[in-house]
């Protein structure tokens, strides 16, 4: 009897945003003898994530109170949330929130991402489920410390870095984002509700060329939601942009599809620097 027990798969409820870390998580998760109960977000999740979980289930964006009851439903104790759920989409005017995420919106002291997800956690631990660290079964996929690619930065670049890693401490702190775009020690973008790919085009308008990605994490990152993720889908827009080099937070930044991105990467003579 004990024995059957212990290899009953554990339940997990997965709050997936868009890209590649939902389905990253869902394999994982599944390869560790987890069930894994998935909520999909409407124009944003990838329809692909129905292959990699046990069970699927589409909401509207500002639709709680039936998230909260579909994994209540399902049992489910802990839930995670994987990929990038933009708190953007909340300011559509189509967007419909229901009454839960009304009052979340009332209650709160302002519309940050982290005072958001924060009031999000905690209606999920009010509710009987816990919001858990999103790179608990990841660890093997955050950057390792060093250079990435055979190419690494010069000495303009190195400098740079350093520049835009105080910047983007700095926007942390206050939780604007997590991303600068350096050029020659000039700020050129600002990472806010539009996402890094977005920020990394804008500011390469101005840099033109060379521009500097920095991409940190918060001083007081909370890993449950808006971990510092990059990917092939980043390079690809680097590469788009004539961006140069990007560093990222080594131990605190996910890299999915790590040798495919350093291929691209060293294929468009870009460096990738995890400090």
């Amino acid at each position: 009897m004990n024995n059957e027990t212990n290899t009953q798969p554990r339940l997990l409820g997965l709050i997936a945003g868009n890209g590649k870390f939902p389905i990253l998580f869902a394999r994982k998760a599944k390869s560790q003898n987890y069930k894994v109960i998935a909520a999909g977000i409407k124009g944003d999740t990838t329809r692909l994530l129905k292959f990699f979980v046990d069970q699927l289930h589409w909401f509207h964006v500002g639709e709680l109170k039936n998230l909260f009851a579909y994994f209540q439903q399902q049992g489910v104790k802990q839930v995670i949330m994987a990929g990038q759920v933009n708190p953007k989409n909340l300011f559509e005017k189509d967007v419909v929130l229901d009454e839960e995420f009304k009052q979340l919106f009332a209650a709160i002291k302002d519309r940050k991402a982290d005072t958001i997800f924060t009031a999000v956690a905690d209606k999920l631990r009010a509710a009987g489920m816990e919001l858990v660290d999103s790179t608990f079964l990841l660890k093997e996929y955050l950057a390792p410390k060093g250079t990435l690619t055979r190419r690494g930065p010069t000495q303009q670049e190195l400098e740079d870095i350093e520049f835009g890693t105080a910047i983007a401490k700095r926007m942390g702190e206050i939780d604007v984002g997590q991303t600068v775009v350096i050029k020659d020690k000039a700020i050129v973008a600002i990472e806010a509700m539009e996402g890094t790919d977005r920020a990394i085009a804008r500011g390469s308008q101005i840099a033109r060329c060379g521009a500097v990605i920095v991409k940190m994490s918060k001083p007081k990152q909370d890993f449950r939601f808006d971990v510092p993720v990059m990917g092939p889908r980043t390079i690809q827009t680097m590469i788009k942009n004539q961006a140069g080099c990007i560093a990222v937070e080594a131990g605190k930044t996910i890299i999915i599809d790590r040798d495919k991105c350093i291929k691209m990467a060293n294929q468009a003579g870009i460096c990738i620097l995890a400090a």
